[in-house]
């Protein structure tokens, strides 16, 4: 005796996880932009001077945990939620147009 079960609902690809390399591709350039902000610092505070200097020196010293903290932030993983996702039933009308011919299978290599 055959049951009638329907089948389990597929993976909708807008309910799926961000991947793990866009993930890690984020954070990287996240740290890289930190850094280029360091960077720039130290060339300020050859150029400034006074109070400026000062600042640009702090920031310099300080963007390599914030760089550190962001680079290792990772959000929540959530869970994906599995959404049905509709079948399409072709339909067949009358007036579809039928194809003829033979079908030819090639010999395994």
């Amino acid at each position: 005796m055959l049951v009638n079960r329907q089948p389990d609902p597929a993976q909708s690809v807008t309910t799926a996880p961000e991947s793990l390399r866009a993930e890690q591709s984020s954070r990287i350039r996240k740290y890289l932009i930190t850094m280029g902000i360091r960077t720039a610092c130290f060339l300020l505070a050859v150029v400034l001077e006074g109070w400026l200097r000062w600042t640009a020196v702090a920031a310099a010293v300080v963007l390599p945990y914030i760089a550190v903290v962001f680079a290792n932030a990772v959000g929540p993983r959530t869970a994906g939620t599995i959404t049905p996702v509709t079948p399409v039933v072709p339909t067949i009308t009358d007036e579809a147009t039928v194809l003829e011919g033979l079908v030819v299978e090639r010999p395994a290599d």
